[in-house]
């Protein structure tokens, strides 16, 4: 269903700005991983939240996520892979889904980690960030699945579902991997190929592959939209938390510092009652 706003992140700064646009009668998802994967949720004391020391991480995301549940908000579990605006609409492509809506508000954290050496290559010519858009097209071949994010797993075993042949590298043990998919330890890593990709080079050993998947927690800001203005590697925003795209916010830590809990939910109500204001003056055009 179209939406008015889509919130990318359902952290502290996006759960702020979906509940402050709900309050002004709008229609609102919020796409992103599970609320107990955030990094605040991990955190054993908050102490400098005003008025609320003491509390546990946990606590204080299970109150944000039952405030919003209360208030009507939508969530969409998943990854928003890229946005498109076209004539007042932004389209967010979510995995092999699609969601409209007239303003979006990025919440979307910190996103850490440079791009794989041969990523931006071979982009659409064997990387893939999709497991279910793009694994029926590799059906009875090798592929890589690089989990680095917390559903990665689950991806991998949809891959092997379908006849692919799958390699999962990872930092750690995957949780919930299929037993007989083989797991390798990540290290330094490498996409190398010819036209097209051929393998995953992890240290010095040379994994076979005709698409390797990078399933991260989420996209950098750029990759979603590549005209955002960034400074420093942080979204650029003014004091009502518009970027210099239209119809375009961000609220908390992608915006830069402090990284903070009390930024982060400050800057989600401004970006979700703009955000609401916004929607209010396309309505009236």
């Amino acid at each position: 269903m179209p939406y008015d706003i889509a919130v990318v992140g359902g952290g502290p700064a996006g759960l702020s700005a979906a509940i402050n646009a709900r309050a002004r009668g709008k229609s609102v998802v919020v796409v992103g991983n599970d609320y107990r994967e955030s990094p605040l949720y991990r955190a054993e004391r908050v102490d400098n939240y005003l008025g609320m020391p003491g509390q546990t991480g946990a606590e204080l995301m299970e109150a944000y996520r039952r405030h919003a549940e209360a208030m009507e908000v939508d969530f969409c579990a998943g990854r928003v892979l890229n946005i498109m605006q076209m004539e007042g609409t932004c389209y967010l492509s979510i995995g092999s889904e699609m969601e409209t809506a007239k303003a979006v508000v990025l919440a979307t954290g910190v996103v850490r980690g440079k791009k794989l050496p041969g990523e931006a290559r071979y982009l659409g010519r064997g990387v893939s960030y999709c497991a279910t858009c793009d694994g029926m097209l590799y059906r009875g071949k090798p592929v890589v699945v690089v989990g680095m994010a917390p559903d990665a797993p689950e991806e991998a075993n949809f891959l092997q579902g379908i006849g692919c042949q799958v390699t999962y590298v990872s930092a750690h043990a995957p949780k919930n991997l299929i037993p007989s998919i083989p797991h390798m330890k990540s290290g330094k890593l490498e996409i190398v190929g010819e036209e097209t990709v051929t393998a995953l080079r992890v240290n010095d050993t040379e994994l076979p592959a005709q698409c390797v998947f990078l399933l991260r927690s989420a996209m950098p800001p750029t990759d979603l939209l590549p005209d955002l203005a960034l400074e420093d590697g942080y979204i650029t925003v003014d004091r009502q938390m518009r970027t210099n795209l239209p119809g375009i916010y961000a609220a908390g830590d992608c915006t830069g510092l402090p990284l903070q809990l009390s930024k982060a939910v400050g800057e989600g109500l401004v970006a979700g009652q703009a955000a609401a204001e916004y929607v209010d003056q396309l309505s009236n055009s």
